[in-house]
């Protein structure tokens, strides 16, 4: 009985998947059945043994720069709950660093978000120290702030066909309610969960974020919920994220994916997306192209 599946996805814009990638992956994980074509010369999955984990890191450096290879059980593919962060995971952007920019103290900014993003600085204090630097900016800025945001490809792809097969979604940012809200109601998410930016009477921020802020706990702490309400074990599970405050729940997830994660995140998470989009976060699943709802 096959006990893993290899899922191998190239990046459509650069290459392709060809004959001879999948010939040797397939002979490097000792592939014990036929190989699943999911989206022609872009993903396959290779049906696998236990012990294709043992030659995973050999794999990587083989594939290296090439295409996304993540092992997955056979059991449970298909998750029924999907949570996954925001900034530099559904959108292209870090949405706080795009405002401070704006503001004129970017570098500040994203310098203090890089350090938390890899683990070097408490979340809580690096969002407090962030937030007091916009201190009197107006409100009018989130609006501007909002025109720069693009969602990552395969986004709403993710969402949407993950919906129409009978998931829960929900997006959960350390940002804010501004941004997640809007993100949400573009690819379809059930429900949002983020900070808020507190502002005095004549509408300017005050320095300060609304209580109590959402970091990693909070993130861990809604998976939890989600999967206990909807009646879902551990394993039919997904969570996506880059940044070190997505840790706790890309660990307890039944499946955690890593995308073009910091260097933290990808030393502790094996299922990772470093090369294709967020289609891939769907092949991993299963699902092969024909079955995914488009924007």
């Amino acid at each position: 009985m096959t006990s893993l599946v290899l899922t191998l996805v190239a990046p459509r814009a650069a290459t392709t998947l060809d004959t001879a990638t999948i010939s040797l992956a397939r002979d490097i994980v000792r592939a014990n059945g036929e190989t699943i074509v999911l989206s022609p010369e872009e993903a396959v999955d290779i049906p696998c043994p236990a012990n294709a984990r043992d030659v995973l890191p050999q794999l990587h450096t083989q594939l290296a720069g090439k295409v996304d290879a993540v092992l997955t059980s056979a059991h449970d593919r298909r998750k029924k709950l999907l949570v996954s962060d925001m900034d530099s995971t559904i959108v292209a952007n870090e949405t706080l660093d795009d405002l401070a920019t704006l503001a004129g103290i970017g570098d500040k900014v994203a310098a203090i978000t890089a350090r938390s993003m890899n683990g070097e600085l408490d979340f809580a204090t690096s969002l407090r120290e962030r937030v007091a630097l916009l201190k009197g900016l107006p409100l009018s800025l989130l609006e501007k702030a909002w025109q720069d945001v693009r969602l990552n490809p395969g986004a709403v792809e993710l969402v949407r066909t993950m919906r129409a097969h009978g998931a829960y979604t929900a997006l959960v940012s350390g940002g804010f309610t501004f941004f997640t809200s809007r993100v949400a109601a573009l690819c379809g998410f059930e429900e949002n969960h983020a900070n808020t930016l507190l502002a005095d009477a004549t509408d300017h921020l005050t320095g300060a974020p609304g209580l109590p802020i959402l970091g990693a706990q909070t993130k861990l702490e809604l998976l939890e919920k989600l999967a206990n309400q909807h009646k879902l074990a551990d394993t039919q599970t997904l969570a996506i994220g880059d940044g070190a405050n997505d840790l706790p729940m890309l660990r307890s997830a039944g499946l955690g994916i890593a995308f073009f994660a910091k260097q933290v995140v990808r030393q502790a998470i094996t299922a990772q997306i470093n090369h294709t989009s967020l289609r891939t976060a769907l092949f991993i699943q299963g699902y092969p192209a024909s079955a995914f709802v488009s924007a």
